[in-house]
């Protein structure tokens, strides 16, 4: 059975007789809180799945931004953004538009713009490039979209395996410069690519713990293609993905790409029905960045004297698709371990982007509208540095507040004078 045909006949409809009709996940969207357009998670999910029978009955369901705070919010326990994906893929097949194929191929993108990294951040900029996009393609004129680099992390981490320092963990000698033993990060097309400082960072910090980082080939998680409805292109990339994490051995993984770590640790066997035994082996030892170090300051085994003092208050926001990961907010506390820093959760369920929702035309305001009291909310707790741990995040709230957005481990990194490079 391939991922569509899954989609049709998805266990997760089963949970749809235990909802109540409680609206809870109605008060808790973000998208029914702005629009009109949006007949709301419970009416296109629970209610609609009954009449289904594997076809969509209200196409109001493609205004779902997939954010899965439904399902978090649901006391029933009801899957309801799965069940929403997964009815929105089957709506879509057949006749699914270019702009979204297009939007979904992160790793096509970067290899194309790396090269010309100038000129392709000079012609997102360009008012009349982006107009004939918007018209031609359907991304808004005015969307977020990444900042092309002129060396990609795998460039950068080539050369930085040729110059590598000892770290500075207990047991470190000549012999033995990373003493923590082998450990995989695991970057995501955009760590790749587009936020490369963030992937430094986090293998600066990894190696100054003792640990030895191993960066093997790697592809596309999926999730993009996932989330417009490609569901059986998304099921190729996810199993091909955990292949190649997997070629290390039985290592722990760790990412700093907070959604592409929820696609791999659920997401791909919930919505996409993926049962291979790689990807699943591969979604259980893959952890957020922020989760891993917190859980070595919690164990007495991170050496929080090295951090130098900070006073600063950084806003911070947590993503939807690592909330929907179950971690609580470990960038908190991992953050406020820093002397000096005290961080301010936003209080806002999401910032609008949604991975590609935010950059397309007919739903640009939409997403403008959701993101708005997150980045009034920046603007007057520091305008100048938020964190978030995901990536097209980040592009909206930078866009959105005017502050520089980075991930938590970047503040890790400057605490511990790991200056960039």
């Amino acid at each position: 059975m391939d991922a569509i045909e899954y989609a049709k006949y998805s266990l997760a409809r089963e949970s749809l007789d235990a909802c109540v009709k409680c609206t809870i996940c109605e008060t808790q969207c973000p998208i029914v809180e702005v629009t009109e357009l949006f007949s709301g998670p419970k009416f296109v999910g629970p209610q609609a799945e009954r009449f289904r029978n594997g076809e969509s009955v209200d196409h109001s369901l493609d205004y779902c931004s997939s954010c899965g705070i439904c399902t978090t919010s649901c006391p029933q326990g009801v899957k309801i953004a799965e069940i929403n994906s997964q009815a929105r893929a089957v709506m879509k097949a057949g006749h699914m538009p270019l702009r979204d194929r297009l939007i979904t191929q992160t790793t096509l993108e970067g290899k194309l713009m790396t090269p010309f990294a100038p000129i392709a951040n000079a012609a997102l900029a360009n008012k009349p490039i982006r107009t004939l996009v918007e018209k031609v393609v359907g991304v808004h004129r005015n969307a977020p979209v990444p900042k092309a680099v002129t060396q990609t992390f795998m460039g950068w981490f080539t050369k930085h395996q040729k110059n590598r320092v000892p770290s500075h963990a207990p047991g470190t000698t000549p012999e033995n410069p990373y003493p923590r033993g082998p450990i995989v990060f695991f970057h995501g097309c955009a760590g790749g690519y587009f936020e490369v400082e963030t992937s430094k960072a986090s293998v600066r910090v990894l190696e100054y713990l003792g640990y030895e980082v191993l960066v093997p080939k790697q592809g596309c998680c999926g999730l993009a293609e996932q989330s417009n409805g490609l569901f059986n292109q998304a099921a190729k990339h996810a199993v091909k993905l955990a292949e190649q994490l997997s070629a290390e051995g039985e290592l722990t993984i760790v990412s700093s790409s907070g959604s592409c770590a929820g696609m791999l640790r659920h997401e791909a066997r919930e919505i996409l029905g993926i049962e291979d035994e790689r990807l699943i082996a591969v979604g259980k030892r893959t952890v957020e960045t922020s989760e891993f170090l917190l859980e070595l300051v919690d164990a007495g085994e991170f050496p929080v004297e090295d951090l130098a003092r900070w006073e600063i208050t950084i806003p911070y926001h947590q993503p939807c698709q690592v909330k929907s990961q179950g971690i609580g907010m470990p960038a908190i506390r991992l953050m406020e371990t820093i002397p000096g820093v005290k961080v301010v959760e936003s209080g806002r369920a999401c910032c609008g982007m949604a991975g590609t929702y935010g950059l397309k035309k007919e739903k640009y305001e939409v997403a403008q509208k959701v993101g708005e009291p997150l980045f009034e909310m920046i603007k007057e707790t520091n305008p100048n540095l938020a964190a978030c741990e995901t990536e097209t995040c980040r592009w909206q709230i930078r866009q959105g507040s005017g502050a520089m957005t980075v991930h938590p481990v970047e503040i890790i990194a400057h605490a511990l004078g790991l200056h960039r490079d």
